[in-house]
């Protein structure tokens, strides 16, 4: 136990007195040691003993489009720890190509009783899509939140980025590289983000290179939200002339660079690619991606405020919490070539 206790207190910067203390459950220690002790004791794979285990307030869904794409997991992470520090447990619902639908989760979920719902990247995100869905839910008496897409007939709680303000920043950085020809690769125009980085990029390109919308509009291509999609859009843009490639997703870029080093051309030395998300691990790949930043943790602490306000009976008036992303420079962007530049 001696050790067991010195290996919590060094994990936790804490010195064995008060780890004895939350352990035995004693009253004086500040919430913010208490938080830290335990979360060393989970850190270091000890169980924690039942007068510490907490009773669960409820249950919260949490519906993702996947997993493959680093980014969602990296949201399922700041939601879920966000919930259960407030004592909730979250409930992770995955659609699979083939498997599960957003509605058919939705009612399990439903089923189950779960206090609200938090949706990420799902059928709200689509202008095609029947809203009436969201409709029915609310009337059904389920709190839910909606990130990253924005329709204005649901009333519900939006989280999203500033895509517009993304693509400013992408096109700002390579036209100070010198870059004139850039290309956006993104997914099917349907989806509200999607539109909203076609706005911000066709925005950007007349004011940081006076590029008219017409020809703008020719510097882009819409494939899937994949590697495969984002090397197939790339691609494209290369043969077409660009000699930088801004990309709606950080897998989409790394399919940008794949699709330019297979036409023998150097990243970033021929062509710069910038990603959007900042995914998990993505400042490790060759060369380290230049890429938006999406405030995942802002965002999803704040779907987590927002719903628990509406579980609350305290709800907010329906709106979009729209939050700023950040250009985040590393070496997948350059100088344009020699010759190409203004």
């Amino acid at each position: 136990m001696t050790a067991r206790l010195a290996d919590i207190a060094a994990q936790a910067g804490v010195s064995e007195a008060t780890v004895s203390r939350v352990l035995n459950g004693k009253p004086g220690v500040a919430s913010g040691t208490r938080e830290s002790v335990l979360a060393a004791l989970d850190l270091l794979g000890y169980e924690r003993p039942s007068r510490l285990q907490k009773h669960s307030a409820g249950l919260v869904g949490l519906i993702t489009p996947e997993l493959e794409n680093p980014i969602f997991p990296a949201f399922a992470q700041v939601i879920c720890q966000a919930l259960t520090r407030q004592g909730y447990t979250p409930v992770l619902a995955t659609q699979t190509p083939g498997g599960s639908t957003e509605d058919e989760l939705t009612s399990m979920l439903v089923e189950r009783g779960v206090a609200g719902i938090i949706f990420i990247s799902g059928l709200h995100a689509d202008t095609s899509a029947d809203m009436e869905r969201y409709d029915r839910l609310r009337a059904g008496g389920v709190p839910f939140v909606l990130i990253n897409g924005y329709a204005p007939s649901v009333r519900a709680p939006f989280v999203s980025p500033d895509d517009r303000t993304a693509m400013s920043l992408a096109v700002t950085h390579l036209a100070s590289l010198g870059h004139r020809e850039i290309g956006l690769a993104l997914g099917p125009i349907r989806f509200v983000p999607v539109r909203r980085k076609v706005e911000g990029f066709l925005s950007a390109m007349a004011a940081e290179l006076d590029v008219p919308a017409e020809r703008a509009e020719r510097l882009i291509e819409h494939s899937l939200f994949t590697l495969e999609g984002g090397q197939a859009a790339a691609g494209a843009l290369l043969d077409a002339g660009c000699t930088a490639v801004i990309c709606a997703s950080d897998m989409m870029a790394l399919g940008a660079i794949r699709a330019a080093r297979q036409r023998g051309l150097a990243a970033p030395g021929d062509c710069s690619v910038i990603g959007f998300d900042d995914s998990p691990l993505i400042a490790f790949t060759d060369p380290p991606l230049t890429t938006i930043r999406q405030p995942v943790t802002a965002m999803g602490q704040a779907a987590v405020r927002a719903l628990l306000e509406e579980v609350g009976g305290t709800p907010a008036p329906p709106s979009e919490f729209v939050f700023l992303p950040e250009l985040v420079v590393r070496g997948s962007t350059a100088a344009a070539p020699a010759g190409r530049r203004p």
